[in-house]
């Protein structure tokens, strides 16, 4: 049986970043950031990565008076912008925007021309939105215990639909989810979320896995109901949804988070005033509570946390895409 290697995300909300706030206070600004700061991100506008990067930079730009511009690269699962990056000069003017699936990039691309952790400085981890499992309003299922209970009845039957198609956060979830427990079900992978919650609602699949951030307006709306975060701690734009840990799996968890890393060996000086202002950014109280309402929760911490949760997401995903076989769609 698979087994998560688990790194509290919690944390990165604790002492360590109000200690990092409370020393930028004191040295007052530090070092002068470049005129131009430019926020590559490895997927197309309009997603939660990019609306993430849009808002980070805003409020950057408002602190550091630097000019915070965002630069969509889409392509290869986020990969086409990192490599441009990783070959970047280490200056801090320019800055990589990852997600979760960054982790999984060495095993899916077993050819990449750069490596996901030596070739880059973890800055901070910005954000995160756990997946949620799905079902259309009218469904049958009231729980995850039922729907559980369901596909171990009548295995093979049921149909449920991942976003993004292939080793996606949604669908490495879902894969890692069945693994564990043992339930069999029609796996059907869809090109994005849209067209899975599409034929969800209309009855073509059963049930789907999707990021809470992906899903947040049909939950609002009440055209979908969430029987369970993946999360260890229920999302705060949906608190009545309960997580897989405390229903039928403890100690699951999987979350999509989002980061910025630098090229390597950027000057620690650098590193040290963007990670206290984007910490800056990313606790306070208005900013927090405008992502929520995207369903995304915040994060913030140290440059170290942030490489450390890189690492061992990277060997757990990394096992899993092995493990399968997957390979990009």
């Amino acid at each position: 049986m698979l087994k998560p290697i688990h790194l509290s995300r919690r944390t990165f909300l604790a002492g360590s970043a109000a200690a990092l706030l409370l020393a930028s206070a004191a040295r007052g600004q530090g070092p002068s950031l470049p005129k131009t700061i430019t926020i590559h991100v490895g997927f197309p506008a309009g997603g939660p990565a990019d609306t993430t990067a849009r808002l980070i930079a805003e409020k950057l730009r408002e602190i550091t008076g630097s000019s915070v511009v965002v630069l969509n690269r889409p392509g290869a699962g986020g990969t086409l912008a990192a490599g441009a990056v990783a070959q970047m000069e280490p200056d801090g003017a320019n800055l990589l925007l990852v997600s979760s699936g960054h982790a999984g990039a060495p095993a899916l691309y077993p050819n990449l021309k750069f490596d996901s952790q030596r070739d880059f400085t973890p800055i901070v981890a910005l954000a995160q939105s756990p997946v949620i499992i799905l079902v259309r309003k009218d469904s049958l299922y009231r729980s995850i215990e039922d729907l559980m209970a369901d596909m171990r009845a009548k295995p093979a039957v049921l149909k449920f639909a991942t976003g993004g198609g292939g080793a996606t956060l949604t669908s490495l979830g879902a894969l890692l989810l069945r693994a564990q427990l043992g339930y069999d079900a029609l796996a059907v992978a869809y090109r994005g979320s849209g067209p899975a919650n599409i034929d969800l609602m209309g009855g073509i699949i059963d049930f789907s896995f999707d990021t809470v951030s992906g899903a947040i307006g049909l939950l609002q709306s009440g055209d979908v109901r969430g029987l369970a975060v993946t999360s260890k701690t229920r999302a705060a734009a949906i608190p009545n949804v309960p997580t897989i840990a405390e229903t039928v799996k403890p100690d699951f968890d999987v979350t999509g988070w989002f980061g910025l890393l630098g090229p390597a060996r950027m000057p620690a000086a650098v590193v040290t005033r963007l990670n206290e202002d984007l910490n800056r950014v990313v606790l306070a109280p208005e900013f927090r509570a405008r992502l929520v309402t995207l369903g995304i929760d915040v994060m913030g911490g140290t440059p170290e946390a942030f490489g450390a949760l890189i690492a061992s997401e990277t060997a757990r995903w990394g096992k899993l895409i092995r493990d399968l076989g997957l390979q990009p769609q």
